[in-house]
């Protein structure tokens, strides 16, 4: 008698530097479960058809990558709030014979940054987030459910700050890059959520000595590993948040979902993919 194997996948264009399949596969090995994860690159004409395809009993779900975060919600049965706050989803699984849509990046953000800074609820009264992107949509949502009361959206196009403020926390003050300097000495919690920094990109430039003493810093890059904004809050002796773990915590909530079990991100996942990015695998 064949058993059914679950399959899921990551979708976008592109796709090929996904670390997903690795953390997928991993847990799959770690706990001895039947199912797959691959790689599914679309072009935008081949978008509708494979979501479609996603009801096949085979298919346990998928998870979605850029450029597809938004586009796939108009061929889902539903989304829940998460994936509604953020406009975007990126983990797509079956109730029934529903596709429904879930947004998992709050969840993975916050959870990373509460391990890796105890304390940072107590401490952030104001929190500064760079970027007004994709990913900022996430972290402005993750402050909105912390109940963070004051933070800046800083961005090179100011309307585009205003517009992520209207649709998902509209108290939140949107500013200039060229301000964020002068506000950063009453700043407790500072997010970059954009390319800058990356490897490849022009670095964040900020001076963080004025940061006060007890102020996290985070960065969402995690290629590098440490990006020259991590490296400046530690030399000043704060605390410096990097983005892997966000990536690595966004992960657990869809393996739940399509293959029945929780898994936990361990230190020795951490190493693996820490091992794949230092040698560009």
């Amino acid at each position: 008698m064949m058993t059914k194997t679950p399959r899921s996948y990551v979708i976008g264009n592109p796709v090929k530097h996904s670390r997903s399949p690795q953390i997928h596969q991993y847990w799959l090995k770690h706990y001895g479960l039947n199912g797959s994860y691959g790689l599914a690159k679309l072009a935008p004409d081949q978008l509708a058809a494979f979501i479609e395809s996603l009801r096949h009993a085979d298919n346990a779900g998928a998870n979605v990558t850029l450029p597809y975060k938004s586009d796939v919600i108009e061929f889902l049965d539903d989304i829940d709030e998460d994936a509604r706050s953020v406009g975007a989803v990126n983990t797509i699984y079956k109730q029934g014979e529903k596709l429904l849509g879930t947004n998992t990046d709050i969840y993975g953000f916050l959870t990373h940054l509460s391990l890796s800074a105890p304390d940072w609820q107590a401490h952030t009264k104001t929190a500064m987030i760079i970027g007004a992107g994709g990913a900022a949509r996430a972290i402005l949502s993750a402050m909105k459910t912390s109940g963070v009361g004051n933070i800046y959206i800083a961005n090179r196009t100011i309307s585009r700050a205003k517009d992520l403020a209207d649709k998902i926390y509209p108290s939140a003050q949107p500013i200039e890059m060229s301000k964020v300097q002068d506000i950063l000495s009453s700043t407790d919690l500072i997010i970059n959520t954009t390319s800058l920094g990356m490897i490849g990109q022009p670095p964040l430039e900020l001076d963080l000595s004025v940061l006060p003493k007890h102020a996290t810093v985070v960065d969402i890059v995690y290629t590098p590993l440490k990006t020259r904004l991590l490296l400046e809050a530690e030399n000043h002796g704060l605390i410096a948040v990097d983005g892997l773990g966000m990536l690595l915590h966004q992960a657990v909530r869809g393996f739940e979902l399509w293959f029945g079990t929780r898994p936990e991100v361990t230190p020795q996942l951490r190493q693996l993919v820490e091992k794949s990015l230092e040698v560009g695998a």
